[in-house]
């Protein structure tokens, strides 16, 4: 980083402080690595664990790379670059560290999780999905045992005994979802044997910027009894039938729609409601099916296999298998597709994945892509950017981006592209946004004769294998969002880089500028040749967010090319609004979840000194008065104590469950304080704050009023046959944030018009 870079403390101008005096420090270093080579392992492996316990930090991390790169040499038969260790030193002082793709970030999370677990911290390393957790833990596992580290993973097949004797290793491999998961269910235990996740003090998140990011505002939701919510199959019918332009808009960003008045007078006559009288909820129904018509895309947003509606992860370009869409649009595109209602019920606890990552300690992380986003894991979490160089110069040719004026004529330069470099040879990865498309290409270049293989949301199941074989002599493969597959492309033999190395070609620019970079990054790794284009065309989703590029249009030449300068910075600014919209939602929703956060670390304090000790009980008896004492009087007090603590218990978890509901309700019709002037943000917490007061003496009323009433025997208080009963099972899945604003919202909006 240059001069004025540190000047303005841009993102990775700092790095010389954390990891600057490095390379001051080689000779240390190589005499380090002289005395541990010396070492048998069983020597190795008692050095290691001495490691930490004298010296200045600065000389223990000087020893401790010397002494992993040893390591992970005998174990994994891989000698860790200069780079990878510099790299390790930026995690060790809770970093996020830019490393890029094929570069080894693997090796060095396993290395900087050995690391904190050898000084005494408990360490989790989170990942995007099941598989790369299991995976990385299974490759490390050697390097582990070396070093004396336990270490395990866990996914969604395990037992319960099994995933509790994993969160009991030093490290532990994960996807941030289940962590985040057994978070949640944590939250309702009422014996600490029953708790799965121990106090979270260390986490290094794997694709950083796409969990911290990207996933950051997704919503983690436990909800038990279970009920279905219905869509209204007549209002599916009729928006069914509403034609665009006549009866509903589009917006320019295709972002939101709404009916017209023609519209509203239709959907009012057919109906037989007033949709802007006192009762919204026809409203909010007609907002819903309209949204699901217009703008939720089969093959692009969601499959639907088996009878079910499955979400498509926009940033990985898989199912989510757990992920659902808030319940009443859920319902809306369950009746548009004809397919069942899936369980809804009440949400018992919720939290976003930034709330979980904010729970710990220390938080680091490893990504290809950084940098693009330091300003916001500035803001959102307070960590530096530490960007690292790659072990070999990059020589990859990125070319300039292809302007088409449709999506035909798109498709049909990229397949003569395609079919250009298959003739000589040359392995050719092809990245898209979407099933649809993926499946488009595929169509159109098996039709040219070409082999292609085809790695979507439909069927990854042979994703390792699909990959190993991508970078083969004029193999062809086509993959929707190849940034999340998390598996390198490495070139077969000689006469793929002869031929020029992978080509990589992006079907459109990703909504974000680092999926992009990440799709290149798949060609060029470790010094490889390679290249990277771009084909866009004016029908892309990006492009529908700046209206004035249509105009190009007219530009283009036979075969659709447009050569515009001018359009080609449009593209650019383009991808600047989206991610502008993005950190904004983020913000957003980040401001909304605050205080409900705080909020919640209040009642689980609470909840944690009603377990443990008798403060809260002897409250609830100076209520009771006499009632306690006589029951005392005629049971043992013992009997009593853990009566009363399983009733408060009780009621303490029904009213937080209550408050969710109403913090979530208050946030759907929170825009309609626009009305009276007042800032939607400062309303929310303060409506949220005067309900949330008299949480803790709502729980003592409840519960004495449970305790007056209910019949007391010699055995405590049958709570089921009174009514106060927990949820008989719980399951978990993702939300994704409103994508449309709320109903109230939308409500507004129209309202202004």
């Amino acid at each position: 980083m240059g001069f004025f870079s540190r000047l303005l403390n841009r993102p990775g101008a700092q790095a010389d402080k954390a990891t600057g005096w490095f390379d001051k420090a080689a000779d240390d270093m190589a005499a380090a690595s002289r005395e541990y080579a010396k070492m048998d392992d069983s020597e190795l492996t008692e050095a290691a664990a001495d490691i930490f316990t004298s010296g200045s930090a600065q000389d223990n991390l000087i020893r401790y790379c010397a002494l992993a790169r040893e390591a992970a040499e005998r174990s994994l038969d891989e000698r860790a670059y200069d780079t990878q260790i510099k790299g390790l030193v930026g995690l060790l002082q809770a970093n996020i560290v830019q490393m890029a793709t094929g570069e080894g970030k693997t090796l060095v999370g396993a290395l900087a999780a050995a690391g904190y677990a050898l000084q005494g911290r408990r360490v989790h390393v989170v990942s995007v999905n099941d598989y790369l957790a299991v995976r990385d833990r299974t490759w490390m596992k050697p390097l582990f045992e070396l070093l004396g580290v336990k270490s395990a993973s866990i996914s969604g097949t395990q037992s319960e005994s099994e995933r509790r004797e994993s969160y009991g290793a030093e490290v532990l491999y994960a996807s941030v979802t289940e962590v985040g998961f057994d978070v949640l269910r944590d939250r309702f235990v009422t014996d600490d044997d029953q708790i799965r996740v121990p106090d979270r003090d260390v986490v290094i998140v794997d694709e950083a910027d796409s969990v911290l990011i990207d996933e950051a505002r997704v919503p983690l939701v436990l909800a038990g009894s279970a009920s279905v919510e219905d869509a209204n199959a007549a209002i599916a019918a009729l928006v069914e039938s509403l034609e665009p332009g006549v009866d509903y808009e589009i917006s320019p960003d295709h972002q939101a729609v709404s009916l017209t008045d023609e519209g509203i007078n239709r959907v009012e006559a057919e109906l037989g409601v007033e949709l802007f009288g006192e009762d919204a909820s026809d409203l909010a129904a007609v907002n819903l099916a309209l949204y699901a018509k217009s703008l939720v895309k089969l093959d692009v947003d969601y499959l639907v296999v088996d009878g079910r509606v499955k979400l498509i992860s926009a940033s990985r370009g898989r199912v989510a298998e757990l992920q659902r869409w808030p319940d009443g649009l859920q319902a809306a595109v369950e009746a548009k597709e004809g397919v069942g209602t899936t369980e809804s019920g009440e949400i018992l606890d919720q939290m976003t994945v930034e709330e979980l990552i904010h729970g710990y300690e220390t938080v680091c992380g490893m990504t290809g892509t950084a940098l693009a986003v330091g300003d916001d894991l500035r803001e959102f979490y307070n960590l530096e950017i530490v960007p690292v160089d790659t072990h070999l110069p990059v020589i990859r040719n990125d070319e300039p981006d292809r302007l088409y004026t449709y999506q035909e004529s798109k498709e049909r330069a990229i397949v003569d592209e395609v079919a250009d470099n298959h003739a000589k040879d040359r392995p050719v990865l092809i990245g898209t946004s979407s099933v649809a498309e993926s499946e488009s290409l595929a169509a159109r270049l098996t039709e040219r004769g070409i082999d292609v293989a085809v790695l979507n949301a439909k069927d990854d199941s042979l994703e390792a294998e699909v990959i190993a074989a991508a970078g083969a002599p004029g193999a062809v493969t086509v993959s929707t969002q190849m940034a999340g597959r998390g598996t390198d492309i490495r070139l077969a033999d000689d006469s793929v880089a002869d031929a020029g190395g992978l080509l990589v070609i992006g079907a459109g620019r990703y909504l974000s500028s680092r999926l992009d970079d990440q799709l290149r990054g798949r060609a060029g790794r470790q010094g490889d040749p390679g290249t990277s284009v771009f084909f866009t065309s004016l029908e892309d989703e990006l492009l529908t967010r700046v209206p004035e590029i249509q105009r190009f249009v007219s530009e283009g030449d036979e075969t659709g090319w447009i050569e515009s300068k001018r359009a080609l910075s449009l593209v650019e600014h383009a991808q600047r609004v989206a991610e502008g919209q993005n950190t904004a939602l983020h913000r957003d929703t980040w401001k909304f979840n605050e205080l409900m956060a705080k909020q919640r670390d209040l009642v689980l304090a609470r909840r944690q000194e009603l377990r443990v000790d008798d403060e809260a009980i002897n409250e609830l008896k100076g209520r009771l008065g006499d009632v306690a004492k006589n029951l005392a009087d005629e049971h043992s007090q013992e009997l009593v104590d853990a009566t009363l603590r399983e009733v408060m218990l009780f009621h303490l978890d029904a009213r937080w469950v209550d408050h969710l509901a109403f913090l979530n309700d208050l946030r759907e019709g929170i825009h309609l304080r626009t009305f009276a002037r007042e800032k939607p943000h400062e309303a929310f917490n303060t409506e949220s704050i005067r309900v949330f007061s008299s949480f803790w003496s709502d729980v003592i009323e409840d519960s004495a009023t449970t305790i007056e009433e209910a019949e007391f025997t010699d055995t405590g208080i049958d709570l089921e046959s009174h009514g106060l009963k927990r949820p008989s099972s719980t399951w978990t899945y993702l939300t994704t944030e409103s994508a449309f604003g709320s109903d109230i919202e939308n409500i507004v909006k129209k309202v202004k018009r």
